[in-house]
């Protein structure tokens, strides 16, 4: 097998299991991190502090006691701002969508840090609790934390809703107490309404990592004890934390005077991690000219064969390609495809380097234009002397003395033994459903099988096979009395008579249209559910936040054994419609964060619009939220009111430490369901194109020199 192709395996098969390692494998240290009470969030036992993670903190916890099971996902989003998504399973618990007296329950929390701790005031944070979900854990809180001596902490504070249901001094207007049924919708009509009652609580750090923590909790527990069996016998809780060298977390809990819980909390730091790489091969070093040699142009009437030879050579060490070179008295231009470095400007510093070393010395000005698909991304400009002054100084000076300018019409031809060329590779897969509440977690597990086929630069003949070896999402049975048609919901039947499946089978072009536009036009099996054509444009300067895009598709749901077949449009609830579609809006607004609206027309032939918030790190990792709300009425959309989640991307050199393009995302999301159900299609544009941009690349451009 080529080395190129094993590569590809070994990526594959890496990126798979990329995610799931990192995010067991806590990287952050003790240090900062405050202990975490059962709800995942800065606490005692049951009760906030006004404690704040360090910036970027991702924690996991995993814990319960008596009834109550709970599993939280908490995110400092910025260093005052914090958000949680909570699954809890209550057992013994007689409520509406509960099954076998088993209730599960999703939630999201907000916190925001008020004040911070002086040397006499303490520091105050105000905090949402389930402020999106049913209502079942729903509370609003204002807490004081202040260390009074060294590792002696004490927490007061106010709470609402289930934190204001013992022995409550006042009352700030009427709240509704009821459950809703679909949850998922805010509930601003209860925040910071009815009884308020106050908590206490204090802890004590004996060592670096062993902590005692007792408190006084204002939760009587009252719905547990209405419609299950939960016995509350005390106001008090005690707990004690053991602190890991690494943040962990393990906590064991005295709780309600009668009951024993435990929980365990992980933390890993995306703002902290390692930028990929580092276990990857020293670039060479650049080779100065020699005095007077770059007057010499004697080559010029010379065969420069020898020199594609030499460049492809120093390259190809350094795992990029040379596709295209043009060569000028004075200028040199490469075109650049690149196949490992994530940090785009790591590939483009060694490719410079290279030049240096092989190209004749009268040549000053260097012009790399990365692409990818075929498309000219970009073209970056270097000139030599300013590589030969500057390896060993600040890599902001190189970068201000580059130009980043748009590659259309800049990029040489490729050179005709590029191209026809073929890829496969083989690699496990996995595919998972949450949050059904007759089986909170499902899955399967198999193999994927991909080739692509590319007879030009721009054209792409790919298509993936799949077959599971394990699993139980066959085994999903739920019909919903949708009032749309069922575009997502018949999944079950698609992974039970789709086993091997055709995944995806597609013809691709990619081109450059116009000065800052890019377009696709991808024909064929898009997806597992989907056949059809899909055609994208995308305006995107290449020195400007802000991009824009539109796409348009026609689909027709294919047969559900996913093989060569097509199926009637025509649903038990209604007819999928043939187009669907969206314009989309991209924008980075500085600081990490990146937003991306979407309004349009869904696979449902509702109309809506979806709004994602990411924060991005340089490093590669990504955590961010989207939601989709469209006309579906909430009702008719069923449990959750509207489509969203939460999705994590954890670049493959994160864990590896060796240099890689491979990503894996994550996604927490609710059921699927049929409203704001969009197209899933390989290859849009915005991804392919914005890292070779100059926002992106100025942002990891200390990789330049590496």
């Amino acid at each position: 097998m080529p080395n190129s192709l094993k590569a590809t395996l070994r990526g594959s098969v890496a990126a798979t299991l990329a995610g799931l390692t990192a995010l067991a494998a806590p990287t952050a240290t003790a240090e900062g991190i405050p202990s975490y009470n059962l709800y995942g969030l800065p606490g005692l036992i049951d009760m906030p502090t006004a404690r704040v993670a360090p910036d970027a903190t991702l924690s996991t916890t995993i814990g319960g006691g008596g009834t109550q099971g709970r599993g939280t996902l908490s995110f400092q989003i910025t260093p005052r701002l914090s958000g949680s998504f909570r699954y809890s399973r209550i057992s013994d618990f007689s409520a509406a969508g509960s099954v076998d007296g088993v209730f599960y329950d999703r939630s999201f929390d907000l916190r925001y840090q008020l004040l911070d701790e002086g040397d006499l005031l303490p520091g105050v944070v105000v905090g949402l609790q389930d402020f999106i979900g049913t209502g079942l854990y729903g509370g609003e809180y204002l807490v004081a934390t202040k260390e009074i001596i060294p590792g002696l902490d004490v927490t007061g504070g106010v709470g609402w809703g289930r934190l204001g249901s013992r022995n409550p001094f006042a009352e700030t207007g009427n709240r509704p107490e009821e459950l809703l049924g679909e949850g998922g919708l805010p509930t601003y009509d209860r925040w910071f309404r009815g009884d308020v009652a106050g908590f206490a609580g204090m802890s004590y750090a004996l060592t670096e990592r062993l902590a005692f923590s007792a408190e006084y909790s204002s939760d009587t527990y009252e719905s547990e004890r209405t419609r299950g069996e939960h016995d509350d016998d005390s106001p008090w809780n005690f707990g004690v934390d053991y602190r890991f060298d690494n943040g962990a977390q393990l906590s064991l809990y005295h709780l309600y005077g009668n009951t024993i819980g435990a929980q365990v909390t992980v933390h890993t730091n995306p703002k902290d991690a390692a930028v990929p790489g580092g276990a990857e091969s020293a670039p060479v070093p650049v080779s100065p000219r020699a005095p007077g040699a770059a007057s010499d142009l004697g080559w010029v009437t010379a065969d420069t064969s020898d020199y594609r030879s030499a460049l492809n050579t120093a390259m190809t060490n350094d795992g990029l390609v040379l596709e295209g070179l043009k060569l000028e008295p004075r200028r040199a231009v490469v075109r650049l495809r690149n196949p490992r470095y994530g940090q785009v400007p790591q590939a483009i510093g060694r490719t410079a380097r290279a030049m240096t070393r092989v190209l004749p010395a009268s040549i000053e000005s260097f012009v790399i234009v990365p692409v990818v698909n075929g498309m000219a991304l970009s073209a970056v400009t270097l000139q030599r002397s300013d590589l030969e002054a500057l390896e060993h100084r600040d890599n902001a000076e190189i970068l201000a003395r580059t130009a980043i300018s748009d590659g259309f019409g800049r990029a040489p031809s490729a050179f005709d033994d590029e191209y026809p060329r073929f890829g496969w590779a083989i690699s496990p897969y996995t595919e998972f459903s949450f949050f059904d509440p007759e089986s909170p977690l499902r899955g399967d597990f198999g193999v994927r099988a991909k080739a692509s086929y590319r007879p030009t630069a721009n054209l792409v003949l790919s298509g993936s096979v799949t077959k599971r070896l394990a699993g139980n999402l066959t085994d999903i049975d739920r019909q919903d009395d949708d009032a749309l048609p069922l575009v997502r919901t018949e999944k079950a039947r698609y992974a039970k008579e789709g086993d091997p499946a055709i995944e995806q089978l597609t013809l691709a072009h990619y081109g450059r249209v116009a000065p800052n536009v890019y377009s696709r036009v991808t024909a064929g099996y898009l997806e597992d559910m989907y056949a059809g054509v899909s055609g994208e444009m995308l305006w995107k300067p290449v020195d400007s936040r802000l991009a824009l895009g539109v796409e348009l598709n026609y689909v027709k749901p294919r047969d559900f054994d996913q093989l060569f077949g097509l199926r009637s449009s025509e649903t038990r609830t209604g007819t999928i419609p043939d187009f669907n579609g969206h314009v989309s809006a991209y924008y980075d607004f500085g600081n990490g964060f990146h937003g991306q609206l979407d309004v349009g027309s869904y696979l449902a032939g509702d109309l809506g619009a979806t709004v994602t918030l990411d924060r991005e790190f340089v490093n590669g990792w990504r955590v961010g939220a989207y939601a989709t709300v469209t006309d579906t009425k909430f009702e008719d959309f069923g449990e959750g009111s509207f489509d969203k989640g939460i999705r994590i991307t954890i670049p493959l050199g994160a864990v590896s430490a060796q240099p890689s393009t491979e990503r894996s995302t994550f996604a927490i999301q609710s059921l699927t369901r049929d409203g704001g159900a969009r197209l899933k299609v390989d290859g849009r544009l915005y991804e392919q194109v914005r890292d070779y941009h100059q926002p992106e690349m100025a942002k990891s451009w200390g990789k330049f020199w590496r």
